[in-house]
């Protein structure tokens, strides 16, 4: 049974990387800003109290590191910098640049890290990172993908949602003065009871 179960994990990421690789992301004239972010059911990325002991500690894959192998950068609010800073270990980003939206100076950087201070407005520091030759870029921590979707600075949503409601917490999308319209790419669900759904954030009217 075990070797049945783990044909089957191989199956499953093969497809992934396949959905993932099968899009190239040509150089656009802006730069391209992804979230992948698992939620509640009722959409919440965590509890009231920045809690997220709710999202499973080791999921099976669902095409987060095919995802990963295609963004550039990623770039973060100071809080989720620090919460990953809090959690100890290994740097779990590799190599790989991590911009942080702050005003302050940054601690040293973890052993094997490739961090730089940012700050400025949603298009400003878009201007930054493509100055710096990054074409794909992965927006993590509420905050920061609030403020860069209402902006008009996310092109595309990878939402995946753990099954389970929580009835309170902190939103992913937060407060908006408008609608955003979204185009539905895929979904898929997974064995665990995972449902992933992909959608492209199209511009504003």
């Amino acid at each position: 049974m075990e070797s049945v179960h783990r044909d089957d994990q191989e199956l499953l990421r093969g497809q992934l990387t396949a959905f993932f690789t099968a899009r190239p992301y040509a150089m656009p004239p802006r730069i391209h800003a992804s979230v992948f972010v698992g939620t509640s059911l009722d959409g919440f990325i965590a509890r009231p109290d920045g809690a997220i002991d709710f999202l499973p500690h080791s999921p099976e894959p669902h095409g987060f590191e095919e995802f990963y192998a295609t963004v550039d950068a990623l770039l973060m609010g100071r809080k989720t910098f620090e919460t990953v800073l809090a959690f100890g270990g290994a740097w779990p980003y590799g190599s790989k640049p991590v911009f942080v939206l702050t005003s302050r100076p940054l601690p040293p950087a973890p052993e094997g890290a490739v961090l730089e201070r940012v700050s400025g407005t949603p298009d400003e520091v878009m201007a930054q990172l493509r100055q710096r030759g990054i074409q794909h870029v992965y927006l993590d921590g509420g905050q920061t993908v609030q403020t860069f979707l209402r902006a008009g600075r996310i092109d595309q949503l990878i939402i995946t949602r753990v099954p389970v409601i929580l009835g309170a917490g902190i939103s992913i999308v937060g407060a908006l003065d408008r609608d955003i319209q979204l185009q539905h790419v895929a979904t898929r669900s997974f064995p665990s009871g995972l449902v992933q759904s992909e959608y492209a954030v199209l511009p504003s009217p």
